[in-house]
């Protein structure tokens, strides 16, 4: 199976992916790329612009994840207008759905944060995600919280909430750790999306095999 996990940051929904698979991150940062495949040193990582990548290359892949960048669709988004911070919805996120949505003959999970405003094209939700996907996403369990990870719940949530996600950056020589921690999916999350996936492929090939 051929992946491509899109806006990559240091992977934390690929973190429990293993490396049976032949994946490819695409990462605009390039000390943040540098991060993700010092971590995971089999997969391809593309420094670049992960929207251009996608819609050149999307034929390419089996699975494709994206987690396009989601603060202009958050609820802090809203609260920073009415202070005059002023900013359009980024509709990288609906051109990414409708294109997979349309065109794409793989799986795919388009991931973000839930938005201020009704979504114009209806998710699964999940916890403080959503998710547009051409299959059931599974139940999951959401065990980390936004505010614990800002911290906004106590000292002692925002280090659990840390733990949880398994990641060690004190090597790297990269601003803005809090920030990459905060933006990582929970790598159970990844995980069960992809074993849904796998699952899916698995009966497809099945089925494919009692009919031939």
């Amino acid at each position: 199976m051929k992946i491509l996990n899109c806006y990559a940051g240091i992977g934390g929904n690929r973190k429990l992916w293993g490396n049976e698979r032949e994946i490819t991150a695409v990462e605009f940062d390039p000390k943040i790329a540098a991060i993700y495949q010092d971590l995971y040193p089999n997969d391809t990582v593309i420094v670049g612009d992960a929207h251009q990548y996608l819609l050149e290359h999307y034929q390419e892949f089996d699975f494709i994840w994206c987690s396009p960048p989601c603060p202009t669709h958050s609820i802090i988004n809203f609260t920073l207008n009415s202070i005059g911070v002023v900013r359009y919805p980024d509709m990288t996120l609906y051109q990414e759905i409708i294109l997979l949505q349309k065109f794409f003959k793989g799986k795919y999970c388009i991931e973000n944060v839930k938005p201020y405003y009704e979504p114009l094209i209806k998710p699964q939700a999940s916890g403080r995600h959503y998710f547009w996907a051409n299959f059931q996403i599974p139940p999951l369990v959401n065990r980390i919280k936004h505010q614990d990870m800002n911290g906004t719940n106590g000292g002692g949530n925002k280090q659990k909430a840390k733990q949880l996600l398994g990641f060690d950056l004190s090597k790297y020589d990269c601003p803005k750790k809090e920030k990459l921690l905060r933006n990582c999916v929970d790598p159970l999350i990844g995980k069960a999306i992809l074993d849904k996936v796998l699952e899916i492929e698995s009966h497809n090939q099945i089925k494919q095999g009692v009919l031939f």
